[in-house]
């Protein structure tokens, strides 16, 4: 029988537990430490004043020593230059949806089995060559779920009380494992590269989690945090905003900054040094996403693409959700809200929506098209967005929360680099398999804890039947939890499952 990963499931498991655990308790966060240097003053405010940007020293005289080193550490990090730079450059965007096309590349589907079989041992051959890194953009708070913390460390719900951080650390764990039994050296240990992307706001608090947590059994080495670049928030004339007296407005620069921020942080210099070649890229907020899956790796390869794409097909029509296209005969995302109603109603073949490849944030990059064509061009990609931006009232000094857009962020998606790659590949995969997104708080229809975690137990399931096991539900609970730590994509369960195992159930290694 093969598996997900086009394997034969060989591996025998011989020590697993079925077991209900406590949830693991996440402590408070350790603080961070901030190192002062020495600047001079006077050539800062000159630099900001031929800018036209002075009016950030207005109320100078009325902040402590200690807020007056705070603003000048900020404004000194600040690059002037190349804001005004990414301001006219977003000024200048024009967009032509007259271009707009179905997609020209090739699109596979992981329901192939041919696929699954050979992109999967290429994936993992490359996994076993420390050629692979997982990158999951985790720099938001889960505000919208409720939740006072980084979105990885939020509990979805599950009886193991795992969050997302601990379900993605644990699959790259079990995913070193499998690649370590197609090496040579089968005593070996891979230990897959993991960066994660978090945020000024909450990389203290996600260092402690993983430290606490010993990492989640992976090696300390192997796990790299990097913070997510910040801009400055502007007025419509594009001056600098100040968010009160003696600090600057900032905000993400969207989740296109990812490239910049592996850059800037030494990330990338750091997976060169460690022989990486090829990247997946994912949002924290997915529940069921694979990290370095290794049949998306694998088809990428097969491909020989620089840029590759995993994709759901739509729901419907008209699911709010971008597509992949291509635009001027480039490839690219086409947001749900720009999209005609007849090309979102368009059909082909068997009744198949046209445009039907829902992005969800999932990516594949080598490491050569990063360096050669996205730092290059990166600059070019930033978009305005109008935003309400709490800000300093000149006349009074008192920051004020307003009711209306009053400001401009800077930002870019991690899509805009599409249209520079020479061969993209996209993989259409299975939602049930592959997509559970958590966005909204527990209780709401969609998107949400709560069916994430419908969708977790009904892939448990379909596992432990496919490795020959029968189940005998309650109505009233229909729990199914496998760890990561015990199966990557439903593999190596034959020896675990059983006939008439019963419901609520969970296996643990």
């Amino acid at each position: 029988m093969e598996n997900s990963l086009g394997l034969k499931s060989t591996s025998i498991v011989s020590n697993f537990t079925l077991i209900i655990l406590p949830k693991t308790d996440d402590r408070k966060p350790k603080t961070q430490t901030k190192e002062s240097t020495m600047i001079n003053v006077d050539e800062l405010r000159a630099r900001y004043a031929a800018a036209g940007h002075d009016h950030v020293f207005q109320y100078m005289h009325d902040l402590s020593d200690n807020e007056k080193e705070e603003l000048i550490e900020q404004l000194s990090g600040i690059e002037l230059e190349r804001l005004a730079s990414l301001l006219a450059s977003a000024q200048a965007e024009v967009t032509d949806d007259s271009l707009v096309e179905p997609f020209l590349g090739t699109v596979g589907r992981s329901s192939d089995e041919s696929i699954i079989k050979s992109a999967g041992n290429l994936g993992l051959q490359a996994i076993a060559n420390g050629q692979v890194a997982a990158v999951v953009l985790a720099a938001g708070q889960g505000s919208r779920l409720c939740y006072d913390g980084p979105k990885g460390m939020y509990d979805i719900g599950l009886p193991s009380g795992r969050t997302l951080f601990a379900m993605m650390a644990q699959r790259i764990k079990k995913l070193g494992q499998l690649a370590a039994a197609t090496s040579s050296d089968t005593t070996a240990a891979i230990n897959l590269p993991f960066y994660i992307m978090t945020s000024p706001l909450n990389h203290a608090a996600t260092v402690a989690y993983f430290e606490e947590n010993s990492y989640f059994g992976l090696a300390k080495d192997s796990v790299f945090m990097f913070q997510q670049c910040m801009l400055p928030c502007l007025t419509e004339e594009g001056k600098l905003m100040m968010e009160s007296r003696g600090k600057v407005a900032m905000a993400p620069d969207g989740n296109g900054g990812v490239y910049a921020s592996m850059s800037q942080s030494g990330a990338l210099s750091k997976m060169k040094l460690q022989g990486v070649k090829y990247l997946h890229i994912f949002s924290i907020d997915n529940a069921l996403v694979k990290p370095a899956d290794p049949v998306f790796i694998g088809y990428c390869l097969q491909q020989s693409a620089d840029c590759g794409n995993k994709v759901v097909w739509k729901a419907h029509a008209h699911e709010k959700v971008g597509v992949v296209a291509s635009k001027a005969g480039k490839p690219c995302i086409v947001e749900y809200s720009e999209i005609t109603k007849t090309m979102a109603e368009q059909t082909g073949e068997q009744g198949r929506l046209v445009f039907g490849a829902g992005n969800i944030c999932n990516h594949f990059y080598t490491l050569d098209f990063i360096h050669n064509k996205i730092l290059a061009n990166v600059g070019d990609l930033y978009h305005i967005a109008y935003k309400k931006i709490p800000y300093c009232d000149p006349a009074t000094g008192e920051t004020i929360t307003p009711t209306a857009n009053n400001g401009i962020k800077l930002e870019t998606f991690i899509f805009d680099v599409f249209p520079m790659s020479e061969k993209m590949a996209v993989l259409v995969v299975e939602r049930s398999d592959e997509f559970a997104p958590v966005k909204n708080k527990a209780g709401s229809p969609s998107d949400s804890p709560d069916t994430a975690c419908a969708m977790i137990f009904a892939l448990a399931k379909q596992w432990v039947l496919s490795a020959g096991g029968t189940l005998v539900e309650d109505k009233d609970n229909a729990v199914c939890e496998i760890s990561p730590l015990l199966s990557y994509a439903g593999e190596g369960l034959e020896s675990v499952v059983q006939k008439n195992m019963a419901c609520p159930l969970r296996l643990e290694l």
